[in-house]
């Protein structure tokens, strides 16, 4: 395994924008559940909404869709911004825009297409961005805003902003953040060669961005699944060197089955979002250890802007 150089006053530490960022997150979360509690600009519960993103942001449409359904406030369905035709030719009360930048190409086409149709709600970091004009109430959080093109912290806190807003027990989330940020990451995490993500409800848009951050951070092998789908298929990559990861409830006999494969099985019973910060701890010191630098992965940028 190769080891990063030491770093000199010449030479930055790899990675050092998304170490910042994702140590912030419990205190990014304080404040974003506070002012979910003061706003009000969201849609009502039973109203039926539609949420849309692009990576990062769809995976936590996904989680916010099925908390919102799952706590009875309404039909909600989760889309990629860049799939979300049917949003235009459904009957939704709502639509939901979740962005970092506010600039990304396929978000601003469909607050456009909605504009003065359905009303819209955008969440996003950079309150000077274009999408602020197209959209009818902002929920600003640029406290939560990054440099690193590999998000944290605006993902997970945009996500208790919306959870929150459905009463989802948010109650050990940051204690258990603290720790996750603190933890040293073992050697057999390290050097693992595969990662597979499960979740159950809301947490399975969790286990699709876990996934997805490793994907970018390290370029490594990574896949995600509900929990109950894993042995319907996917446990057959399952084996010595790799890793089964789950947030949230474990489904029963799941443990023994991955165990008997010799993966490492892991469930820790942290808060699943505390969970995913120790994700983003484990990619960054994978990238770290393969001198890497998770700041600015390969073929990415801060935003997708497409050309005309």
């Amino acid at each position: 395994m190769s080891q990063l150089p030491e770093s000199s006053d010449s030479a930055p530490v790899r990675g050092s924008h998304m170490d910042g960022e994702l140590s912030s997150q419990p205190d990014c979360w304080e404040r974003a559940a506070a002012q979910a509690g003061r706003e009000q600009l969201l849609p009502a519960r039973g109203r039926r909404v539609a949420v849309v993103g692009c990576g990062t942001s769809w995976f936590m449409a996904q989680a916010y869709a099925a908390a919102r359904e799952g706590s009875g406030h309404g039909e909600t369905d989760a889309f990629a911004a860049s799939e979300a035709s049917a949003i235009t030719t459904r009957a939704y009360d709502a639509v939901v825009a979740i962005t970092r930048s506010g600039t990304t190409s396929e978000i601003l086409s469909l607050l456009t297409e909605l504009k003065g149709r359905t009303p819209t709600v955008v969440v996003l970091g950079d309150v000077e961005s274009p999408a602020v004009a197209l959209a009818d109430s902002v929920v600003g959080l640029p406290f939560a805003d990054e440099s690193s093109v590999v998000q944290t912290r605006f993902a997970t806190s945009a996500l208790v902003y919306l959870l929150t807003s459905v009463g989802v027990d948010l109650g050990s989330a940051v204690a258990d953040a603290r720790a996750a940020v603190a933890a040293e990451t073992p050697d057999d995490l390290l050097s693992a060669e595969q990662f597979s993500f499960l979740g159950t409800g809301w947490t399975v848009g969790l286990a699709h961005e876990a996934a997805l951050k490793m994907r970018e951070g390290v370029q490594g092998w990574t896949e995600s699944y509900p929990a109950m789908e894993y042995r319907h298929g996917p446990i057959a990559i399952a084996q010595p060197g790799r890793v089964t990861w789950v947030f949230g409830q474990e489904p029963a006999g799941l443990r023994e089955e991955v165990g008997a494969t010799g993966a490492l099985y892991v469930s820790t019973g942290a808060h699943p979002l505390a969970d995913l910060v120790r994700i983003h701890k484990i990619t960054l010191d994978r990238a770290r250890s393969r001198g890497l630098d998770p700041d600015t992965p390969r073929h990415l940028s801060r935003s997708v802007v497409l050309g005309s």
